[in-house]
């Protein structure tokens, strides 16, 4: 891979991350339309996921120190709920990381991954119109059961081409959840297990995958967490505006796209 690709592979990832229209499925099509092709599919695409983690500490930092902040606290407070609340809704991946993830990685390298990818950004597209035309009533806080539901939703959407931050925000406004609250709290829950996921590849792996130099994959990194610090400072303001039916269009014309892309 040279390091043009992988900038340009960076800024997908950077992109899609935030936007709910599937980081994941985008980098996929990204690679088919560039032709690249990379041995450890999942192990890339984990170490430009690092980076856009990093661009949610920068962006949210604010909000995190305060969190951490309560933990230090003697008495039980709001700061802690959240926590447990965060806590909570890591489980389902956790589970799903630790019994699909094989299957999850062959996948990223089978013949048929456009057809999944084309698949699952339609039914992104079609979830976050449902959350569009939803009229719930407004809660004050995500219950601990939200939290739960939100945190299955999150597991869905390991699978390639299904927008992890689109499901989740939907799951959350679908309950009744404030969209800015439910905005913040998708891009916090998926801290710890993209973290973890890197921890492992890095002890699996080390830093160097096959058919990628180091330089490559500093690039992708960089370029990856600089866009990824632009879209989530603006995506949570634009899920605050209410405009998910944009995405939903998008995402529908994209799924077409890469079903087409599988066909022809």
């Amino acid at each position: 891979m040279e390091i043009v690709e992988s900038i340009i592979l960076g800024a997908v990832q950077g992109l899609t991350e935030f936007l709910p229209v599937s980081s994941s499925g985008h980098l996929q099509i990204a690679k088919e339309l560039l032709g690249v092709e990379i041995e450890d599919n999942l192990a890339f695409d984990i170490t430009l996921h690092a980076a856009t983690v990093l661009s949610t500490f920068v962006v949210l930092w604010s909000e995190i120190w305060r969190i951490l902040k309560g933990l230090f606290t003697p008495h039980i407070n709001d700061e802690k709920r959240y926590i447990l609340k965060l806590i909570i809704s890591m489980i389902p991946i956790g589970i799903v990381g630790f019994t699909v993830k094989d299957h999850i990685d062959a996948m990223l390298s089978s013949s048929y991954i456009m057809l999944i990818v084309g698949g699952m950004l339609i039914c992104t597209s079609l979830l976050l119109s449902f959350a569009y035309y939803a009229r719930p009533r407004q809660k004050e806080s995500i219950s601990y059961r939200d939290a739960f539901i939100i945190g299955i939703s999150q597991s869905i959407a390991a699978m390639p081409g299904l927008s992890r931050s689109g499901t989740t925000i939907a799951t959350g406004i679908l309950l009744g959840n404030n969209k800015g609250a439910v905005a913040t709290f998708s891009f916090l829950m998926v801290l710890a297990p993209i973290l973890g996921e890197t921890l492992l590849s890095v002890v699996k792996d080390g830093f160097t995958l096959e058919g990628v130099s180091s330089a490559a994959l500093a690039a992708g990194f960089i370029t990856s967490f600089v866009v990824g610090c632009l879209a989530c400072k603006y995506m949570i303001n634009i899920v605050k505006r209410g405009k998910l039916i944009w995405f939903a269009i998008y995402c529908a014309v994209a799924g077409a796209v890469a079903l087409a892309s599988y066909f022809i």
